[in-house]
């Protein structure tokens, strides 16, 4: 174990213990290195890590505090590490997005709202009439996001915002066949709407999970650098 790793390790031990608590301040520099028996060069550079992923807060002039922890923001950061996976790797975690994008599907259709209904009815207008493949995901992107924040767990929400933001590297829906990747996409939005404001979370459930499928299928074209039809990733 290097240096830096006996520092990461000392301070989550310490976390996972309770011995800091969301929101407390840690001990001085001092005593941390001397708690966990490394350099201040090394505790230095692991609250930089922890910091740069949500975990640890450090304010100038104050100390060094462990942050509130919240999951979302903690999944949030989880994104710095996914947004450089290759595509096949990608590919694995996109089978946890299926499931939980089925989940928040069913949980919105529990709990439709008129109100639900009509803003995802207008997207789905939206999306069908923009030109603009560019404009259309960012509409597809709102139309996700409205059934994640239905669903009411914005944790969840939070992790699925990080799979998308990924996928969303490779254009599928730019390459020469745009038309068959949007026509699939719309019919897709359109099976899962339908099923939300139908009040029926078994149905949304299994719409959603097919739409991500679907969405999973083109990206693995992108695997065969022979498939002519798909747009290149970058």
């Amino acid at each position: 174990m290097t240096v830096l790793n006996e520092a990461l390790d000392g301070l989550r031990r310490m976390i996972a213990a309770g011995e800091v608590t969301p929101g407390e301040k840690f001990p001085s520099e001092t005593e941390l290195c001397a708690r966990l028996n490394v350099s201040r060069s090394s505790l230095r550079e692991a609250v930089r890590t922890l910091s740069a992923l949500g975990v640890i807060e450090s304010r100038h002039g104050s100390g060094t505090y462990l942050s509130r922890l919240d999951p979302a923001q903690v999944i949030r950061n989880f994104s710095l590490t996914v947004d450089l996976l290759p595509l096949d790797s990608l590919l694995q975690l996109f089978e946890i997005r299926r499931v939980l994008e089925a989940h928040m599907a069913a949980q919105a259709a529990a709990r439709c709202t008129p109100a639900l209904a009509d803003s995802l009815n207008s997207l789905i207008v939206r999306m069908e009439d923009e030109p603009d493949p560019r404009l259309a995901a960012d509409l597809d992107s709102q139309f996700h996001r409205l059934i994640c924040d239905a669903g009411g767990n914005p944790t969840i929400t939070s992790l699925i915002d990080v799979f998308r933001s990924r996928g969303s590297h490779y254009k599928i829906m730019e390459g020469t066949a745009a038309a068959e990747v949007r026509a699939a996409s719309d019919a897709g939005h359109r099976s899962i709407a339908a099923a939300i404001i139908a009040r029926d979370p078994i149905a949304a459930q299994s719409a959603a999970a097919s739409h991500v499928a679907q969405t999973e299928y083109w990206l693995r074209l992108l695997l065969d650098p022979g498939t002519p039809h798909v747009a290149e990733a970058i």
